[in-house]
């Protein structure tokens, strides 16, 4: 029986972005040959300028449709979000839906923080990947996206984690209670290094965190006394990371029936 992976972005139009997605996917063909891998965006203004310039521009409904034609039966779908949040539940009800409708076997893959055992993973990549220059006493913030989701608790979980292990990283959000004003008070030393806790590096990165409007948390990191050093490179970015990804895609592929773990 045919059987694939399709690997789920919210995606970002970068070219380093691109070349972080590009090495997720070499990662993931190497540890699966002979397993087709395809590609699904959740963003739907990525997909409409990628459709623009002629490039494959798929939703996760539209590449499991996609497969379905070219006769798979059986799917793993492995999303590279952080928490199982509002996105995660999206890509849960597409694989529902085909599900239903059609015969293949479809099976999804959890995200980065799903478990207390990916957040321990998730602790560890954090002081694995830690900027080489930073010293031991300089604080680390880490600014995610963030969601109005009980799954936020994800992130509060991986705050405790680094915490534990290092009491200068600091794990922060967009949105939810673990915005930066509730982090300035615990921020100690005069250069603070900040780090998108994002899959790739996007306007989220680029804007949100350093850049040089008033709002960024960059401004306002230096507005409260701080130097900022921001490190721009996603999580797709850094094996240790990746890594979860590619762990809980084996389990995906393993529920596939005669497929075995290989990653």
């Amino acid at each position: 029986m045919k059987c694939a992976i399709l690997l789920v972005a919210f995606g970002a139009a970068g070219r380093q972005a691109q070349e972080a997605l590009r090495g997720v996917d070499a990662q993931v063909r190497t540890a699966f040959p002979g397993l087709p891998v395809r590609w699904a965006y959740t963003s739907h203004l990525l997909r409409e300028r990628l459709a623009l310039a002629r490039q494959k521009s798929d939703s996760v409904l539209k590449a499991l449709r996609r497969l379905q034609f070219e006769g798979f039966r059986q799917v793993a779908v492995q999303p590279l979000q952080s928490i199982p949040g509002d996105e995660y539940g999206e890509v849960r009800a597409v694989l529902e839906e085909v599900a239903v409708s059609s015969a293949m076997r479809l099976e999804l893959g959890t995200p980065l923080l799903n478990d207390e055992a990916d957040v321990e993973a998730a602790a560890q990549a954090v002081l694995a990947h830690l900027p080489a220059e930073r010293r031991p006493d300089e604080d680390v913030v880490l600014m995610g996206h963030g969601a109005r989701h009980p799954a936020m608790s994800r992130y509060e979980a991986l705050a405790r984690a680094v915490r534990a292990r290092d009491t200068h990283i600091h794990v922060g959000a967009m949105s939810g209670p673990l915005e930066l004003e509730a982090l300035l008070p615990a921020l100690v030393s005069r250069r603070v290094w900040l780090l998108p806790l994002l899959s790739v590096v996007g306007r989220h990165a680029l804007e949100d965190m350093a850049g040089e409007a008033e709002s960024s948390w960059r401004s306002r990191l230096e507005r409260a006394g701080h130097e900022c050093c921001p490190i721009l490179r996603g999580m797709a970015e850094y094996r240790g990371f990746a890594a979860i990804w590619l762990r809980h895609l084996a389990q995906a592929v393993a529920r596939l029936d005669g497929r075995t773990e290989g990653a």
